[in-house]
């Protein structure tokens, strides 16, 4: 690779071919698009993921005692409601249909 000014002639050390340097006054721009470059990842991916929320099992059972019945073992989930400085919000679900929530 040779460096020079617009004075200068660059010359190619493989096939000899002479070019005068236009580096220094010409600037070329190019832009691509995401789609320029196709691929089969790309073409799976959406904007928008459709979730279907009966599909997704987003519980887990921890031992905490349910305070209508007393069984040992309950369903949990987790969320964050609140501000992002603060902690997520402990939802509980008991087979036998109590709820309550604790705030962590």
């Amino acid at each position: 690779m040779s460096k020079g000014s617009s004075r200068n002639l660059l010359v190619c050390r493989c096939c000899g071919a002479e070019n005068k340097d236009a580096a220094s006054t010409k600037t070329i721009v190019t832009e691509s698009k995401p789609t320029d470059f196709p691929s089969p990842l790309r073409q799976k991916l959406s904007s928008v993921q459709v979730v279907e929320k009966h599909k997704v099992n987003s519980e887990a059972t921890t031992n905490e005692t349910c305070p209508e019945c007393g069984r040992t073992e309950v369903r949990f989930t987790t969320a964050q409601i609140r501000g992002a400085d603060e902690g997520s919000t402990v939802f509980f679900r008991c087979d036998c249909g109590f709820r309550w929530s604790q705030n962590n």
